[in-house]
């Protein structure tokens, strides 16, 4: 049985993880451009899920589709898919692909179907599965998210409840790159709940980790939130980390805008993080959303003063408000954007100064630069 992974950009570590995963259960899970094994398995988010709807429902094999817009949507993709994985991966895939080898039609947990969706029976531990194998990806330390914000998919997806991976797990897997990246909702809140800091923790998992890599830490794609930044995590990232950037989200700048969306943080936290990267030497590059439903005139006016704030010693990567389906504003409609407002965010890009994308969010068409880039 030939079961292929259709290469899709936003899904990369998500091969990595669930190549691995597949490994340890005996499936060899190939990277394709084409939809050409027995079975072919997609993760889809909600941008890229009309792009290949029609592919999937034309396939020539058994089609298994998971991912964020899978997990929330699964039975309107079982419209047109064999197989929907919801949540987690690392145990359902490999059950799934034993059960289409087997010939069983025994439903699958954390499995929907055309008949019908049968919810998963457990949650992953961590330390059961490689963050990767020969397919390199990011070191995942922490999944699920405590904080509930109405925009989000990843509470929705992984749990509220903060899993770590152990550091013994996770230096098991950094032995096999040169840079350690991590993934993690939140990268200073490593081996805690999430609500109240174990620094003391995250200096034992960057103190292991620097005898063997170079260490991206609270950089893309382990953001941090701008109420965890501190001194203290200031000076124990810039004692063990490679780089001099910190990413974190500030989200809006309306206190307003941040109570709706149940951010968790004010405008001023943002600001006291900002103060405090500049500080310690750090260049912050900032996540904003615009275009929340509701959003004033007042309100978009607070963001593009905190943006021309943050720009003035760092960058900010801004992103147009989708409502994501499985979150309190799926079905929301984004507020279209003052032209005076846009105007401004294109010579703000123009010089450099703000990337992502303002518009409708297919079109992305400024990236992220990685860390060691030039910026």
């Amino acid at each position: 049985m030939k079961v292929v992974w259709r290469d899709i950009r936003a899904a990369r570590n998500t091969y990595a993880v669930l190549y691995a995963a597949c490994r340890q259960s005996g499936y060899q899970l190939s990277l394709s451009e084409n939809p050409d094994g027995n079975v072919i398995c997609y993760s889809l988010n909600s941008i890229n899920e009309p792009q290949f709807r029609s592919e999937i429902r034309d396939a020539p094999g058994i089609t298994i589709v998971g991912g964020p817009h899978a997990s929330a949507c699964p039975m309107e993709v079982a419209e047109y898919a064999d197989y929907v994985i919801v949540g987690e991966g690392e145990k359902t895939l490999p059950r799934l692909l034993a059960a289409i080898q087997s010939g069983s039609t025994d439903p699958i947990p954390g499995v929907a179907t055309g008949a019908g969706y049968t919810p998963p029976d457990h949650n992953v531990l961590l330390d059961g599965y490689p963050c990767f194998l020969e397919v390199k990806g990011y070191l995942e330390i922490t999944r699920g998210c405590p904080h509930v914000c109405a925009y989000c998919q990843t509470p929705r997806l992984f749990g509220r409840r903060m899993r770590h991976r152990s550091i013994d797990a996770i230096a098991g897997a950094a032995e096999r790159v040169s840079d350690a990246r991590f993934v993690t909702p939140n990268a200073l809140a490593y081996g805690s709940d999430g609500r109240v800091p174990r620094l003391d923790r995250v200096e034992a998992l960057l103190k292991r980790l620097s005898t063997m890599n170079r260490i991206w830490f609270g950089t893309f794609p382990s953001e941090v939130r701008p109420d965890w930044i501190s001194d203290e995590a200031l000076e124990l990232i810039g004692r063990y980390g490679a780089g001099r950037k910190i990413h974190f989200g500030a989200q809006s700048g309306s206190d307003r805008i941040l109570r709706m969306i149940n951010r968790g943080h004010t405008r001023r936290d943002a600001e006291e993080a900002l103060d405090l990267c500049r500080d310690h030497g750090f260049l912050p590059i900032v996540d904003m959303i615009v275009g929340f439903p509701g959003e004033t005139e007042e309100d978009i006016g607070l963001t593009m003063d905190l943006i021309r704030s943050i720009v003035r010693h760092g960058k900010v990567h801004l992103h147009y408000f989708q409502p994501l389906p499985g979150t309190p504003l799926a079905g929301a409609e984004a507020t279209p954007l003052p032209p005076p407002i846009e105007k401004a965010f294109g010579s703000l890009a123009l010089s450099g100064k703000i990337t992502g994308y303002w518009m409708e969010p297919g079109r992305r068409f400024l990236s992220m630069p990685h860390d060691n880039e030039d910026v």
